[in-house]
């Protein structure tokens, strides 16, 4: 796949030239319904029902071909956030994955246990805690930032006084998808283990379009987005660290293994030919890591350039009474993405 990269910077016209739906006189602008989907996305669905739509794990050469798609389905997304392939799994959105995992972890939690949910979390990482909570008769303690509007952020200091011994996960979102303030997930994270047991559960799916994750450095227990918002199929992604998934009761049938996250949370919902898309994605950002690490700096810079435009004009707009902006209002990469 050709570079989309000139001189470090974004080539507008090559990243256009692998979006299809680019070529049309409609403009996307239905930030909700995800992204536009790769040439080689939509090309990798066709082939793969075409030449490969058998039964995996067959010993005969098309078998063979279909799992080995499969499989490099799973590296690919494994690598793309920096995890091992039998620490993720795949199934058909977000809010799917946070429902499977909720459901695995009932069984593991104390009487007396503590769940802490953020209130500016989209209802994904809402409703299957909440329900969690009502079922088992849990605690559910929620954690809402300043109310002031250019201090929407969750932070470890206003975490802090909701945090006791008995908590045992917190959720949270990485990026508001609607304030677009990024939350230092880092800290957070580390606020979190403060206590023993406690676990931390983070939604990726408004980041994952603007920035390169990496869940080890993030320190997160467990992290989830959905591909339809990074040029890919609607599929989405769970990541659940090595520690994390003593914790987890499997869903999957009695007799098969137990050992990955995909055999305790997949419940066979990887569709074949969805999953082999994904090697198109990660190539699409680049070959190899440092090609990635360079087409995601450059993605973040020519966001900041787009989004410094509004904000001037809505904070200008703000002094002078007429509109109220509510999160950052800095334009720096560093603390929003354009949402």
């Amino acid at each position: 796949m050709a570079s989309i990269l000139a001189d470090h910077h974004l080539d507008l016209q090559a990243v256009r030239s692998h979006f299809p739906a680019l070529q049309q006189k409609q403009v996307f602008l239905d930030n909700a319904g995800g992204s536009q989907v790769l040439s080689d996305a939509i090309n990798s669905i066709r082939t793969y029902l075409e030449e490969t739509n058998v039964q995996l794990g067959a010993s005969y050469n098309i078998g063979q071909k279909a799992t080995e798609k499969y499989n490099q389905g799973f590296q690919a997304a494994a690598d793309f956030l920096n995890a091992g392939v039998d620490e993720i799994v795949i199934g058909p959105s977000t809010t799917q994955l946070f429902a499977n995992l909720a459901q695995s972890l009932a069984l593991s939690l104390p009487a007396d246990a503590e769940i802490i949910c953020s209130s500016i979390d989209h209802e994904a990482n809402i409703a299957s805690w909440v329900r969690l909570a009502e079922i088992r008769n849990l605690t559910l303690k929620w954690w809402t930032p300043s109310a002031e509007p250019g201090d929407l952020k969750l932070t470890p200091e206003n975490l802090r006084p909701l945090m006791s011994e008995k908590t045992k996960l917190v959720t949270c979102t990485h990026t508001s998808n609607i304030l677009g303030t990024i939350h230092d997930i880092k800290a957070i994270a580390e606020e979190v283990h403060k206590v023993a047991g406690a676990m931390l559960c983070v939604d990726g799916v408004a980041y994952a379009p603007h920035r390169e994750i990496d869940v080890k450095e993030l320190g997160v227990d467990f992290y989830s987005f959905s591909w339809y918002k990074v040029y890919g199929p609607h599929i989405a992604l769970l990541y659940a660290s090595p520690p994390a998934q003593t914790s987890l009761t499997s869903l999957g049938h009695y007799f098969h293994p137990t050992t990955t996250l995909a055999h305790k949370l997949g419940l066979a919902a990887a569709s074949y030919e969805l999953v082999s898309t994904l090697p198109s994605i990660l190539h699409y950002f680049g070959a190899t890591p440092t090609e990635r690490k360079r087409t995601w700096a450059a993605i973040a810079e020519h966001e900041q350039r787009l989004q410094r435009i509004l904000l001037d004009y809505l904070n200008k707009k703000e002094e002078d009474g007429v509109v109220v902006v509510y999160g950052v209002r800095s334009a720096d990469m560093a603390l929003r993405v354009p949402v």
